[in-house]
C-alpha cells in the first residue's frame, strides 16, 4: 500500500473493499470506519459491479468520505475507471489514488524483473479471463519482450497452446507465482510447452500471476533449477 492510500482510509467513514486488499488491517487502518466487503472472486460476484457503483454513490451523497480500496492499482483490469464514471456522472467528487499493481510487484516478490537490459526491454501485461483469438496470440508472440498474464489460471493450457501455435519457443520459461505478498506464496517455473502439454500447473490456484519470458531465468537458483528440470521433462 502507498502512503497516500493508507493516508485515504485514516479518513474514510466507509470502505468498500476488494478481497485481495488488506482485510485483516483494515479495522487498525481505516479506525471506526464502516466495512463493506464487495469482493469477487472467479465466477461467483456476491455484489455485482452496478450495485457497487450504486453504493458508492449513494453513500458519497450521504455525505460520507467513502474509499473504495482495490488490490493492486484501479485502473490495471480494476473497473476503477467505471466506478470514476459513475461518481462523476452523479456529481460526486473523486481523487484517484493510483497503486502498486501487481503485474509488475508479484513478479519483482518472486525475484522476476519484467525488464532486464539486454534481456528484455519491454513487457505486455494482458488479461487472461479468456483466452485470445489467433491474430492475437500471433501479436503477442511477436512483440518479444515479457508477458505478464493476469487472472490467467484457468485458461492457462488454451493460453500456452495457442503461444506455440504462434510459433513461442517450447523452451520459453514460463513462471506462475500463486498468492503474491501473502501467506503461502508460491512460484513454479517451467517452461511453455511443458506447461501446455500436462495441462496447466499442478494444483494452481488464484489469484495468480503468470510470466512469460528470458527474464524468468532471473528468478533465482531455484527457479534455474525448476526451469532445468522442466526442460529435461521431469515431472
Amino acid at each position: 500500500m502507498t502512503v497516500a492510500g493508507r493516508d485515504a482510509l485514516a479518513l474514510a467513514d466507509v470502505v468498500l473493499h476488494d478481497r485481495l486488499g488488506p482485510r485483516e488491517r483494515l479495522g487498525a487502518l481505516a479506525p471506526g470506519a464502516e466495512l463493506v466487503d464487495v469482493g469477487k472472486t472467479p465466477g461467483h460476484h456476491a455484489v455485482p459491479q452496478r450495485e457497487i457503483e450504486r453504493l458508492l454513490v449513494e453513500r458519497a451523497l450521504g455525505g460520507a468520505h467513502v474509499v473504495r480500496l482495490k488490490g493492486g492499482d484501479p485502473f490495471v483490469f480494476g473497473r476503477g475507471s467505471e466506478e470514476v464514471q459513475a461518481c462523476r456522472a452523479a456529481g460526486v467528487p473523486v481523487t484517484v489514488v493510483p497503486g502498486v499493481t501487481s503485474a509488475v510487484a508479484v513478479p519483482g516478490a518472486a525475484g522476476i524483473p519484467v525488464t532486464h537490459r539486454g534481456l528484455s526491454r519491454s513487457f505486455t501485461v494482458v488479461s487472461g479471463h479468456v483466452p485470445f483469438d489467433e491474430e492475437e496470440y500471433a501479436h503477442l508472440r511477436g512483440v518479444g519482450g515479457t508477458l505478464v498474464i493476469l487472472m490467467g489460471v484457468a485458461t492457462l493450457t488454451q493460453v500456452t497452446a495457442g503461444l506455440l501455435r504462434a510459433g513461442m519457443d517450447a523452451c520459453m520459461p514460463l513462471a506462475l507465482v500463486e498468492r503474491g505478498f501473502l501467506p503461502g506464496q508460491r512460484t513454479t517455473v517451467s517452461t511453455v510447452g511443458a506447461v501446455a502439454s500436462r495441462g496447466g500447473v499442478p494444483a494452481a490456484t488464484s489469484p495468480a500471476v503468470v510470466v512469460v519470458g528470458e527474464v524468468v531465468r532471473l528468478a533465482g537458483a531455484d527457479g534455474a533449477a525448476a526451469l532445468a528440470a522442466s526442460v529435461g521433462g521431469l515431472p
